[in-house]
């Protein structure tokens, strides 16, 4: 016969309390605030939470904030990068993006002034 029933993991000391939704997500919450990352200082892999956005590194006590459960958060990525960028200059890729889009916005300015032209003749 089949198991009818999950195992609960972090969520066990909840029991069927707050309903599944909840206890799911609460689950994600912890396996995430309770995982090793690693320090952006040495790149040992034992950064821990030690408070709600605060991290530190087990090898060189480096200290640092970041998100709540994650170390490294979508936005404090794209900060980064925005920061490299200025720092660096643009990259290749960078370059590439920017004359895609001024290619994408000469087409537009030639299929506008293509319509303008259509209309003024009727």
């Amino acid at each position: 016969m089949a198991k009818r029933t999950q195992k609960a993991g972090a969520t066990a000391r909840y029991g069927p309390r707050y309903g599944v939704s909840v206890r799911r997500r609460a689950g994600s919450a912890i396996a995430k605030k309770s995982r090793n990352y690693t320090c952006p200082n040495c790149q040992y892999p034992k950064v821990r939470r030690r408070a709600a956005g605060i991290w530190e590194c087990k090898k060189c006590q480096h200290t640092f904030s970041g998100g709540v459960w994650e170390p490294y958060t979508r936005a404090s990525d794209a900060n980064k990068r925005i920061v490299r960028r200025s720092m660096e200059g643009a990259t290749a890729t960078d370059m590439t993006v920017i004359a895609q889009q001024a290619a994408l916005d000469y087409e537009r300015k030639l299929s506008q002034r293509d319509s303008d032209e259509a209309s003024e003749e009727e």
